[in-house]
C-alpha cells in the first residue's frame, strides 16, 4: 500500500506541473486555505466563533454573535501571524530562530490574561499568562488514565528550543528529509517542548506549516472535527511511536494538494457542505447589514445604559482616578446629544451612573443620539513652568441598527442591538483610552518613559 509520504510526492508533482494557476484560481484557493486553516486551529483550542463568524470577521471586518472579546482578538492575531509565517517562509536568507517565536506567541495571545492551570502534582491553580515570553511555571496535563503527563521543565526550555533550532537548521541543510516529515517533527518535537504556558498548539501548527511553505506546498489544516484521532497519533509519538503522527499529517497534506489540483484545473474548492456555510454566512452578513428585528426605534436606552454603557462609563471615570493627586482639580460631565446634561440627575442607580433616567422619562427615545463621559483633569500640579490639563472624553453614538463606541475620533467597537458589552470588552475599550491620556500626560509634562 502506498504510504501518505509517497502520495505527497505524486501529488506534489502533479500540482507543479499546473502551476502557474490563474491568479483568480490562486486567490480562491488562499481563502479557503486561510479561513479553514484559523478556522480550525482556533476552534481545536476552545475558541467558540463559528466557521461563518470567522469569515465575517477575517474577510468582513465585521463581528457577530456573542462573544468574548479576547476570542475575536486572538482569530484576528492568528490570522496575522499565519500571513507573517508565509512571508518568512519566502525568505531563504533568514532562518527560523526564538525571537521569531516569541514575536508570532505575541501576535497570537495578543496581551496578558489569567488562566486556569494545573500544578505539577495535579492540582488547579490560576496563573497569568504572559505573551512573547517562555513559560515561568512547570505546565502538565492531565491524560485520560488520569496519569500527569510534564513537559519540559522551564530550567530545561531554553536549552531545548536553542536544540530545537539547530535540529531544524542541520536537517534543512542536509535535506534528507520528506518536507512533510520535518514538518510533522518539527510540530511534534515543539509540542513535546510546550516552551509557552499558552498558545503552543497553534503555534506548533504555524511553524509545521511555516516548513511546508517554504517547501512551496500548500499548508496542512488538522480538522476540530478530528481533535481525537490528532490527539491520539501525537500520544502515540510520545509513547516513542512517531509513525501515525507523520502519517495523520500526510493525509491532512493529500487533503490540501488535492483542493491545490483542483483549484489550479478551474474547479470548485468547495466541499460537501461549503455551500451551507456561505449561505449561512450570507445570511448573517445580511443581518450585519440590516436587522429586521433590533433597531433603535424598539431598543430601550434605559435598560442597555443600567446593564452595559453605565457600567463602561464607571470604569471608565475609576480608571481616571488613578491620576487625580497629580492634579488640582478634576470634573467629570455627563453629555447627551451634545449638550451638558443637568448635573443634579447626575445620580447612581444600581451602582452606576444613571444620568439619562430622568431624561429619556420625559423626553421621546429618538431624542438620544449619544451619550458621552468626560473625564477632566485639570491644572497638572508638579511643575508650575509645565502646568496643563487633560480632557478625556468616552462617547456612545445610537446608529439605527448598532451603537457606536469611540474615543476622539477612534471607532474602538460596534455593537448590534441589544447585544451589551462584555467585561472584556470594556476593559480593552478603557485601556485604551486610559493609554491616550497616559501618553498626553507624558508628551506635555515633557517626562517620558
Amino acid at each position: 500500500m502506498t504510504s501518505g509520504v509517497e502520495k505527497v510526492t505524486l501529488l506534489t508533482e502533479q500540482l507543479r506541473q499546473l502551476l502557474p494557476m490563474k491568479a483568480e484560481y490562486q486567490q480562491r484557493l488562499d481563502k479557503k486555505f486561510r479561513l479553514e486553516f484559523n478556522y480550525n486551529s482556533n476552534h481545536l483550542e476552545g475558541n467558540t466563533l463559528t466557521y461563518g463568524e470567522t469569515e465575517l470577521l477575517l474577510i468582513f471586518d465585521r463581528t457577530t454573535g456573542n462573544h468574548e472579546l479576547r476570542e475575536y482578538e486572538e482569530m484576528k492575531g492568528h490570522d496575522v501571524a499565519y500571513e507573517l509565517i508565509k512571508e518568512l517562509a519566502t525568505d531563504h536568507e533568514r532562518p527560523l530562530n526564538e525571537t521569531v517565536i516569541k514575536n508570532l506567541h505575541s501576535l497570537l495571545l495578543v496581551r496578558p490574561f489569567w488562566k486556569d492551570a494545573i500544578t505539577q502534582d495535579g492540582q488547579h491553580t490560576r496563573r497569568e499568562i504572559k505573551v512573547g515570553n517562555y513559560k515561568e511555571y512547570p505546565n502538565s496535563v492531565r491524560l485520560p488514565n488520569g496519569e500527569m503527563f510534564h513537559y519540559a521543565s522551564p530550567e530545561e526550555t531554553p536549552i531545548k528550543m536553542g536544540e530545537l533550532m539547530m535540529w531544524l537548521r542541520e536537517e534543512e541543510e542536509k535535506n534528507e528529509l520528506h518536507p512533510v516529515v520535518l514538518a510533522a517533527m518539527l510540530h511534534y518535537h515543539f509540542v513535546r517542548i510546550h516552551p509557552f504556558d499558552d498558545g503552543n498548539g497553534r503555534l506548533s501548527r504555524l511553524l509545521m506549516n511555516y516548513v511546508l511553505f517554504r517547501h512551496d506546498l500548500p499548508p496542512v489544516v488538522i480538522k476540530s472535527a478530528n481533535k481525537k484521532e490528532y490527539l491520539q497519533v501525537l500520544a502515540d509519538a510520545d509513547s516513542g511511536n512517531p509513525e501515525p503522527f507523520i502519517e495523520y499529517i500526510s493525509q491532512q497534506l493529500i487533503w490540501s494538494l488535492d483542493l491545490s489540483i483542483n483549484a489550479a484545473k478551474g474547479l470548485s474548492v468547495l466541499e460537501n457542505d461549503d455551500l451551507k456555510k456561505q449561505i449561512d454566512i450570507w445570511r448573517k452578513h445580511l443581518t450585519n447589514k440590516k436587522s429586521e428585528t433590533a433597531n433603535r426605534d424598539n431598543i430601550d436606552i434605559n435598560h442597555l445604559y443600567a446593564n452595559s454603557i453605565g457600567q463602561l462609563f464607571l470604569l471608565f471615570k475609576y480608571q481616571h482616578e488613578q491620576f487625580n493627586d497629580l492634579f488640582w482639580k478634576t470634573q467629570e460631565t455627563p453629555i447627551i446629544n451634545r449638550k451638558l446634561f443637568n448635573e443634579t440627575a447626575y445620580n447612581s442607580v444600581s451602582g452606576f451612573p444613571g444620568f439619562i433616567l430622568e431624561f429619556e422619562a420625559s423626553h421621546d427615545k429618538d431624542i438620544i443620539h449619544s451619550l458621552s463621559l468626560q473625564y477632566s483633569l485639570i491644572d497638572f500640579k508638579r511643575n508650575e513652568s509645565t502646568s496643563f490639563s487633560v480632557e478625556s472624553l468616552i462617547n456612545v453614538q445610537f446608529e439605527k441598527y448598532e451603537y457606536i463606541v469611540g474615543y476622539k475620533g477612534l471607532v474602538l467597537t460596534t455593537k448590534k442591538y441589544p447585544e451589551a458589552l462584555t467585561k472584556d470588552e470594556m476593559e480593552a475599550i478603557v485601556k485604551i483610552c486610559i493609554q491616550h491620556v497616559f501618553e498626553e500626560m507624558q508628551e506635555k509634562s515633557g517626562v517620558k518613559i
